[in-house]
């Protein structure tokens, strides 16, 4: 569950820099709207998908709520699943 947990983090960093640093610009300078619902859509699962998977890490685990907590505003960051990937998951 840890690798998948993972991959999901690394794709949720993606997608969270990809929505931010490329598809908004594109949406509000050049009006081309349909990447940005699309990189949206992807970066939203993921983003579940992230949160869900870190409950259910830190449970499997026996990981406190504050690693929990960690993750969570990691995963509101740029760059910050990328950080939590090398610092928390990439040793566990």
């Amino acid at each position: 569950m840890l690798k998948i947990f993972r991959i999901t983090a690394i794709l949720e960093g993606i997608s969270y820099l990809l929505l931010f640093g490329l598809t908004m610009p594109l949406k509000y300078w050049a009006e081309l709207g349909e990447p940005n619902k699309i990189v949206g859509m992807a970066h939203g699962i993921l983003f579940i998908l992230f949160v869900v998977l870190a409950g259910i890490v830190c449970w499997e685990r026996k990981w406190s709520i504050k690693r929990f907590f960690i993750l969570f505003v990691a995963s509101l960051l740029p760059f910050g699943t990328f950080y939590a990937d090398k610092k928390y998951l990439k040793k566990a």
